[in-house]
């Protein structure tokens, strides 16, 4: 049995990144064998299994609608958690061999994880995301920077860490050695799964573009460099360029400001720019079927998951050369950028749109590709975890 700590993810309705990873992953362990999702409640102040509607908000991979990332506890969950308290009760959770933490854990769950990871006789593994807030301070909300270092130093707790991409295992090994630690968990390198495209019955395709389009998918933040797409498709259509641009993602209320006023201006100015916010899977895998080619302007990434999806599509993707997105990007399909700047994006963008043979070479490579799918994730992350052993 492995316990597979769901705290945020069944308590949202959000599909940002990590919670893709966490129903994605959950969904083929299912498959595997005999796993059981788990939620440190604040109001039972304890671990517990997690109840069926909270089950089913994590197989939920439908959703994207949501307009917070925030975890939400019902009047119900609170009452009923309280009162188990008050009575006494302690729920105990079920043996098992092994444990899998896929979240970026609050302060408050980090607080209390010695006492899950005591309960639990096998491996204990977490996933590792990225060091962002570590590396780009200026473009992490305040609140992120300030837990960072205690939430790298929780992972030290672990049996062993599974890195989404060498570039984040490369810098989390690295900020334990400048810390003085000696004898670290093992950091592995597993680069994520994509799923595959779906296929849109005759009720959902929609009539394809009459102008080029350009996708980008990603929340809009900050860091995400929206901004600079903006400003050069800009420059492209003030030089008379026919194109749409669609941008897909969550806004991040800390950092999605100014890219969020721009939009609207731009809109208002009577630009073809489509801004769909967060959306279903279905209109997501409708827009990768419809759109030309895909840009993510993003300046930093642990992996950079709508690259591959781009990719999976046989949709070629310009994105930045550095990083995990650079590791993404080897292997064809894509177009990179040592900086992605307004004037690199907009030189780059205005070629492709301008030249679609290039786009259909591209479209070549990116077919070509063999991309991890989500089930050969699964196993290689199980085969690693086994043959750790328990560190203490």
């Amino acid at each position: 049995m492995l316990l597979f700590d769901a705290t945020h993810t069944s308590h949202t309705s959000a599909q940002t990144g990590i919670q893709r990873v966490c129903r994605t992953l959950f969904a083929e362990l299912q498959l595997q064998g005999a796993v059981t999702p788990i939620c440190y409640d604040p109001h039972l102040i304890g671990w517990r299994a997690l109840a069926p509607k909270e089950t089913s908000i994590l197989l939920d991979r439908s959703g994207g609608t949501g307009r917070s990332r925030g975890a939400k506890w019902t009047l119900t969950q609170k009452i009923a958690g309280a009162t188990q308290r008050w009575l006494g009760a302690k729920p105990s959770l079920p043996a098992a061999h092994g444990l899998i933490c896929p979240e970026l854990f609050s302060a408050k769950v980090g607080a209390q994880l010695p006492s899950l990871l005591s309960s639990v006789a096998g491996p204990r593994v977490a996933i590792f995301y990225d060091a962002i807030a570590l590396k780009f301070p200026e473009l992490t909300p305040p609140g992120t920077v300030a837990r960072f270092p205690a939430y790298l130093r929780e992972l030290l707790l672990f049996d062993g860490v599974i890195a989404i991409s060498e570039d984040s295992a490369t810098s989390l090994r690295d900020y334990w050695r400048w810390l003085g630690i000696d004898q670290p968990p093992p950091v592995h390198a597993i680069p994520l799964g994509v799923d595959r495209p779906a296929l849109l019955s005759a009720n959902e395709a929609n009539p394809s573009p009459t102008l080029p389009r350009l996708l980008c998918v990603c929340t809009i933040e900050g860091r995400k460099n929206h901004l600079a797409l903006l400003e050069a498709c800009e420059a492209l259509w003030l030089e008379g360029l026919a194109f749409e641009l669609q941008l897909i993602g969550m806004p991040r209320a800390d950092t999605a400001g100014p890219a969020l006023a721009r939009i609207h201006a731009l809109q208002q100015a009577g630009r073809p720019l489509l801004f769909s916010g967060s959306v279903p899977d279905a209109t997501l895998h409708a827009a990768y079927q419809q759109c030309s080619f895909t840009v993510y302007p993003s300046l930093i990434e642990g992996f950079g998951m709508p690259v591959l999806e781009s990719l999976h599509y046989g949709k070629p993707c310009v994105c930045s050369s550095r990083g995990a997105l650079g590791e993404s990007a080897h292997g064809g399909g894509c177009l990179t950028l040592a900086s992605v700047d307004a004037n690199n994006l907009a030189a780059t963008l205005g070629r492709l749109i301008k030249n679609p043979t290039e786009v259909a070479q591209l479209a070549a490579q990116a077919r070509t590709r063999h991309l991890k799918t989500w089930p050969e994730y699964a196993t290689a992350f199980t085969t690693w975890m086994r043959a750790l052993p328990r560190r203490v």
